[in-house]
């Protein structure tokens, strides 16, 4: 199906019976990079990086069950749920093996999905993960979110604010309370693959100490960081970080 909001086509796959939406971009036959979006958010704000990408990758941003274009059951799914869902759809399109691309929350549910299906793993890039094990409280983490509010690209508002009241604050608050609880840190050495943890220097929500501390715990990790940017780089900075997913995707082929 053609897409009209920036995308080539929008493509529907039946996972357990959800119809799974993911906006699509690049060349076919490209190699395959995977977007997954954080906490209450959609593809849409994956645009920027796709068309960074979509000169030479087919770039795949997939909206997880409850969000953007994705319809979700009355609960919120947890990590675990989310992850899983995750699976079925890379599986069902075949994806598995794939380049992922995460952010924020997207990077807690990659690191699950390699804690029970590292098959499907691809080269890694976590863009600012969470949750920051220092800060793991609703009030910290809810002061700087506000932070980064005001830091980030005003054209990212809008399309955030869509994303929010799509799949309500209801979801948005319990799928919160996972996170919160999730001991990412714990199942970091599973992501075998070659991972880079991408943070922008004016990020409030990612420390720098917390995602140094996440590249340590990768097998294969390193840190970049991205001048200028804060918590969505992927949307402010992306022709910095499309050099970085090439080069995760050439040491993956080539060990």
């Amino acid at each position: 199906m053609r897409s009209a909001d920036g995308w080539d086509l929008a493509e529907f796959t039946d996972v357990g019976g959800t119809r799974v939406h993911a906006a699509v971009l690049g060349p076919e036959g490209a190699p395959d990079v995977v977007c997954v979006p954080g906490l209450g958010c959609s593809h849409r704000y994956f645009l920027p990086l796709a068309r960074c990408l979509g000169t030479w990758a087919r770039v795949a941003a997939v909206d997880l069950p409850g969000f953007g274009r994705t319809p979700g059951p009355p609960g919120a799914l947890d990590v675990r749920g989310l992850s899983l869902a995750l699976a079925g759809w890379l599986r069902a399109t075949g994806r598995g093996g794939a380049a992922l691309v995460a952010n924020s929350a997207g990077c807690q549910v990659v690191v699950d999905l390699a804690a029970h299906s590292p098959d499907l793993l691809g080269p890694v890039l976590m863009v600012s993960p969470t949750m920051d094990r220092h800060a793991r409280s609703t009030a910290r983490q809810l002061a700087r979110l506000a932070l980064d509010g005001l830091r980030e690209r005003p054209a990212l508002i809008p399309l955030l604010t869509r994303d929010y009241l799509t799949c309500g604050v209801r979801r948005i608050a319990a799928t919160f309370r996972h996170l919160l609880a999730d001991p990412v840190e714990r199942k970091l050495g599973h992501v075998t693959a070659p991972t880079a943890v991408a943070r922008g220097d004016r990020d409030p929500i990612v420390s720098r100490e917390w995602a140094r501390e996440v590249a340590a715990l990768l097998p294969v990790g390193r840190l970049v960081e991205v001048p200028g940017a804060a918590h969505a780089a992927h949307h402010s900075a992306p022709g910095r970080l499309a050099p970085v997913v090439r080069s995760l995707m050439g040491e993956h082929r080539h060990p």
